[in-house]
């Protein structure tokens, strides 16, 4: 008999999976004279088994990563080639102001503006430069922000030793492959990671910005003045607010001047306890940012908060029916869920995608922040896409890397880029 007939049982299996099928090799594992079927799963030699062997074929050479490493907030993100490190963005209308809603009488110089001085002229009306008469010159306002690349690199080696012995025994084949693979998902992780790093961790205490060589932060780009001295009073920093948070694109957002920039936020009181998550909060962020403009595109939050809200729609579930809906933005999926209740997939037909590493801003635990996003006027800018690079002994060039070695490098350069902060919202303090 040959090939699957001679499977008959385990050890049979073992032994055409790890090959010596009907040889009798020795093995220091088991002692002389145990050969490959006989040590593993025969009666015979029960207890013969080394835990000190220093190789033992019953391990397969695949490696099966017990972790979950899905990638969501980077993901999620639209990536557009880098185009410049600065733009111009308009602060005040012609006539208007600087406010989510237009007001004639909040544009500089305009105090003391009427209906009469909005556009209609009289037969014949004349040219002047007074801001109050009917043909009066206008101009809108603009400022400008900038913002420079940044590299994110993640590097590995083995030696040749290590890398010849994992092609042998009970090695796990090439070894090269198996962490080019392990620390590519490893580079995205930690982009994620930067994207979802929350305000409170980006300070050591003293003023001083950590992490300012990492991507910006959704939480750094989705904030406002009230809220950054709001977690300064609440200690959330333990100190001053750091120059690093207060700082976004060249521009101080803790100044007056600079409202153009503020995100819509809902913190409550960060020296108070949290708040208990509602519809409400939810209906008001949506109804907020759509009066400043803005279309939400996509939700992100935690697990926690996604059950959570499908408990408070479920309480008000009041037709039979069923809409499984399975959400996905620029290919990330979201969670299968009813849009009446239970497991929820969209919430005013907006995909909530969940981020297992999405923080909880305020004190003590409490349920993951919501991101309300406008992916329109929000991605990241890709200088350099992530290349992966090799070299060393196996290339034919040790002096490269400078050991008898091999070394792999992940390297991606751009930086996350908000072209509208004010389109962009946040929910956090929640019980």
């Amino acid at each position: 008999m040959s090939g699957l007939n001679q499977i008959r049982t385990i050890q049979d299996l073992e032994a055409a999976t790890y090959g010596n099928l009907g040889s009798n090799n020795l093995m220091k594992a088991y002692g002389i004279g145990a050969g490959v079927n006989q040590g593993i799963h025969s009666d015979s030699n029960a207890g013969a088994f080394s835990t000190n062997a220093l190789y033992n074929l019953v391990y397969g050479q695949k490696v099966w990563s017990m972790l979950n490493r899905e990638i969501n907030a980077f993901a999620m993100l639209p990536k557009k080639p880098w185009s410049s490190s600065g733009w111009r963005v308009l602060i005040e209308r012609a006539i208007g102001g600087t406010g989510d809603v237009l007001s004639i009488t909040g544009g500089t110089g305009q105090g003391s503006i009427t209906l009469n001085d909005i556009g209609g002229v009289a037969e014949n009306a004349a040219f002047t430069t007074s801001v109050t008469d009917e043909l009066s010159p206008i101009a809108p306002k603009y400022d400008t922000l900038y913002c420079s690349p940044k590299t994110i690199a993640h590097q590995f080696e083995l030696s040749e030793l290590a890398a010849a012995m994992a092609q042998i025994d009970d090695g796990i084949g090439d070894l090269m492959a198996a962490y080019r693979e392990e620390v590519g998902v490893t580079h995205a992780e930690m982009m994620n990671l930067m994207l979802l790093t929350p305000m409170e961790s980006l300070s050591d205490g003293s003023g001083a910005n950590v992490g300012a060589a990492n991507l910006n932060s959704l939480y750094k780009i989705v904030t406002n003045k009230a809220e950054l001295e709001n977690a300064d009073g609440g200690n959330l920093y333990a100190g001053a607010i750091p120059t690093g948070l207060k700082t976004l694109y060249g521009k101080d957002r803790t100044s007056a001047a600079n409202s153009w920039l503020d995100a819509y936020t809902d913190h409550g009181d960060y020296s108070g306890s949290r708040r208990p998550l509602t519809l409400n909060m939810l209906n008001t962020a949506l109804r907020e940012l759509q009066i400043r403009g803005a279309s939400p595109k996509v939700i992100l939050t935690g697990y926690d908060t996604i059950q959570a809200l499908g408990e408070l729609l479920q309480s008000q579930e009041r037709y039979m029916g069923r809409t499984e809906v399975l959400p996905t933005v620029n290919g990330i999926k979201g969670v299968k869920g009813r849009e009446i209740g239970f497991k929820v997939a969209t919430y005013h037909d907006i995909p909530i995608i969940p981020c297992k590493e999405m923080g909880s801003t305020g004190s003590g635990s409490g349920l993951s922040d919501i991101f309300i996003l406008d992916t329109d006027h929000l991605h990241f800018a890709t200088l350099k896409p992530t290349e992966y690079f090799e070299g060393g002994i196996d290339s034919g060039d040790p002096f490269g890397v400078g050991k008898l070695g091999n070394r792999g490098l992940y390297r991606t350069i751009g930086e996350v880029i908000c072209t509208w902060t004010k389109a962009q919202g946040k929910i956090t303090n929640l019980s």
